[in-house]
């Protein structure tokens, strides 16, 4: 056996006060629990005492077990014990309903005499309830951690049994403050609302993610009381600091996300499992006023145009120095502008507004100037009317980008750029309606999928409006707008799945009964319904496999920029094209295929194994979505900089001289703690979002979400791991941050 797992199972401490209190308190509540349990066996189930005894042997492991001689030598076990006494023992205490059974338990005179006095006065009352209220409990929990995480507390705690003893019980009795909120325990009645308990939440998991990051990547060791001690095992301070701080990090971002799930489900369920809208509506539909300036504008018939002339010089601009110009990157307008800003700008803008691109799309003037003077004659055939063709050409894009290298050829990007012209103007000056949008786009398809998360839709205001309307302009057009060139009757709409949000149905209904209005992200994904243009999304092979590829595709991309994985390939001794190909074989067919077919086939029969998998793969877009927010801001927030001086290069070509470029600002800025911050949130909502529409997709059956939640927290797992890693910095001076 290993000599240091010899020595640890050999530690066990011990310590007779407090084995003696755990039983007498475990005593009491299973005596107390035994007589409730015979008056109510409804209420009084065995997940309580079950719960309850596990919070004591939480505790006892925490305090009385090798955990405890081995948290004085490594920082690592000393957060594993830190973390079994604010976000294990707590809850399980909570959650076993102690009040009444241990109330129960103790003798009748005690509970009588002692008691029973204090739980009549309203003082006390008044100060627990003030104590646990949200707005208390919150600061409180965090204020305990962070200053007991301060070098000088934390290394005169360990200089001290006295003050380490002082510094467990503040732990356990600021997070048991903290999680009182959370659990509720019976008979507890609070009177503020459980929405609070969001925030709440995530701001506990923000700090979290705070400290740990702080302890991660610090470069210096924080305590020097572990620089003192024996390396065991041949683990450094320094690394031993690191690790503490991931065990802190994603265990500890697990503990808040599970509560906010399990909220999140109870909030918006009834005991039923079925959605309960009259209580809390599934969506807020708060439509943009009538006299604002930008619904004004958006109604402006050349609102679009207006829009896309900008999009359209810089799309000119930037292929024309990337023919022209340097071959450098990040010198080019072509190797900076597209890789950086307009992919973060693109993911960023469907979080806050919606489709925006699609909205501003430069590729559609020239295919609009063209149909001034040429008429599509032909219809898209009925055989290609899929998206397919768009699944394959994201797919292929997918493996181009690291084959070839996108990022590091401006000339490949500009041709790219060209062709994405020449292709929207011949197809759609051969066919009828937005063909190139709705069948060939790849960036629209991705537009399509992203914007099933955008807070914004297209919708009718009243469908009693509809119902009396004879013309149907919204979709059939009119002498002041056409209508919807992909075939969206809007009254029977449901999410922006093809939708591109050029507003032509706003303009074109002569009843002003369509606006964009305010929705949850994602709240349509399970949304069984007929869905106009598109039918069933479980029906819908294409659109399906559209979804898993871009989900794997987002953490395949992102995982191919971290260090360990380019090492790997560099190992590998394979050339760029073959590690490239076998690496997206994998991410994209054989894992998809694998993990998604075992949750399937877990969920539900082998005959409907097909089924399953089709209607459950859309409770991967919220996650999907999150890593692509999280990759992309990142590389615009570390490197929006170097879009000046390669601005300045470009124009001093032309003669315009705005000073000297400095390349300094083409370099990546230092990380900063809050863009891990905003990763880790953005990936933590995802994994809640997209668990949520697991749990409705399963029609409120923990048994059949229960394969989905799994592969849903080991993809939020690997996207945790990805962002925790060194990032190649591609399209800047220095090509690793």
């Amino acid at each position: 056996m290993n000599p240091v797992v010899e020595a640890f199972l050999a530690s066990w401490p011990f310590d007779p006060v407090l084995l003696l209190n755990i039983s007498i308190a475990a005593a009491v509540y299973l005596r107390g629990f035994c007589w409730l349990r015979r008056r109510d066996p409804r209420r009084w189930t065995l997940a309580k005492p079950t719960a309850f005894v596990g919070g004591l042997t939480a505790l006892f492991v925490a305090l009385a077990s090798p955990v405890e001689p081995f948290s004085f030598l490594l920082l690592q076990w000393h957060m594993v014990q830190h973390l079994l006494l604010t976000m294990v023992v707590p809850p399980l205490i909570w959650l076993g309903a102690p009040l009444m059974p241990l109330l129960r338990g103790i003798p009748a005179s005690m509970r009588t005499y002692w008691v029973a006095p204090l739980f009549r006065s309203r003082t006390l009352r008044s100060f627990f309830g003030w104590l646990t209220h949200p707005v208390v409990a919150l600061p409180v929990y965090v204020v305990v951690t962070w200053a007991w995480h301060l070098p000088a507390l934390y290394e005169r705690a360990l200089a001290s049994d006295d003050r380490h003893y002082v510094q467990h019980a503040m732990f356990l009795v600021a997070a048991l403050l903290f999680w009182f909120p959370v659990i509720r325990p019976y008979p507890a009645r609070p009177r503020w609302s459980k929405w609070l308990l969001f925030p709440y939440l995530i701001l506990a998991d923000v700090q979290n993610t705070a400290l740990a990051a702080l302890l991660t990547f610090s470069d210096r060791v924080l305590y020097p009381h572990y620089e003192a001690m024996p390396r065991i095992g041949g683990v450094t301070a320094l690394d031993d600091q690191a690790a503490a701080g991931a065990i802190m990090w994603v265990p500890g971002s697990l503990v808040y996300l599970v509560p906010l799930a399990v909220l999140a489900v109870g909030a918006l369920f009834g005991n039923d499992g079925k959605p309960a809208p009259k209580r809390i509506p599934l969506s807020v539909l708060t439509d943009v006023p009538r006299t604002s300036r930008l619904q004004r504008f958006l109604r402006w018939r050349h609102a679009r145009l207006v829009m896309q002339i900008p999009l359209l010089l810089i799309a000119i601009a930037v292929a024309v120095d990337g023919f022209l110009g340097p071959a450098a990157s990040p010198m080019n307008l072509a190797g900076v502008l597209p890789w950086i800003h307009w992919r973060g700008l693109l993911i960023l803008g469907m979080m806050i507004l919606g489709n925006v691109f699609c909205m501003a799309c430069p590729f559609m003037l020239p295919r609009n100037l063209a149909r001034r003077f040429v008429s599509p004659r032909f219809t898209w055939p009925r055989v290609l009317r899929h998206k397919w063709l768009a699944v394959v050409a994201l797919g292929l894009f997918l493996w181009a980008y690291e084959a070839f290298a996108l990022w590091d050829s401006p000339w490949l990007t500009a041709w790219i750029i060209v062709g994405y012209f020449v292709s929207a103007l011949v197809i759609d000056s051969l066919f009828r309606g937005a063909t190139f949008c709705k069948y060939v786009c790849p960036i629209g398809q991705f537009n399509f999928v992203q914007s099933m998360m955008a807070p914004t839709t297209v919708q009718v205001k009243s469908p009693t409006v509809c119902k009396t309307c004879e013309t149907k302009d919204c979709i059939r057009g009119n002498e002041s707008a056409r209508g919807c060139e992909l075939g969206l009757f809007v009254p029977r709409k449901i999410d922006n799945l093809d939708c591109t949000l050029c507003l032509d149905c706003i303009r074109a209904c002569p009843y002003d009964n369509i606006s964009i209005a305010l929705r949850i992200p994602g709240s349509d994904l399970a949304d069984k319904r007929r869905r106009s243009g598109i039918g069933r999304l479980s029906r819908r092979n294409d659109l399906a496999v559209l979804v898993v590829l871009l989900t794997f595709g987002a953490f395949a991309n992102a995982a191919g920029m971290v260090a360990p994985v380019l090492a790997w390939q560099d190992e590998a001794g394979l050339s760029r094209w073959q590690i490239t190909a076998l690496s997206y074989l994998v991410a994209l067919l054989v894992l998809p295929v694998l993990l998604i077919g075992s949750a399937a086939l877990l969920t539900a029969p082998l005959k409907h194994v097909a089924d399953t998998a089709r209607r459950f793969s859309y409770c991967l877009v919220p996650l999907g979505f999150a890593m692509w927010l999280s990759h992309y801001s990142f590389h615009l927030f570390t490197s929006y900089e170097a879009a000046w001086p390669t601005l300045q290069r470009a124009l001093f070509d032309l003669g315009i001289n705005l000073g000297e470029p400095d390349w300094a600002c083409a370099c990546c800025r230092p990380l900063s703690p809050w863009i891990l911050h905003f990763e880790m949130v953005a990936l933590g909502v995802g994994l809640l979002l997209s668990l949520y529409t697991a749990y409705l997709l399963a029609d409120g059956s923990l048994q059949r979400v229960l394969p989905w939640a799994v592969l849903l927290t080991g993809l939020y797992a690997l996207g945790i791991w990805i962002v925790l890693q060194p990032m190649q910095m591609r399209g800047t001076m220095n090509l690793v941050g």
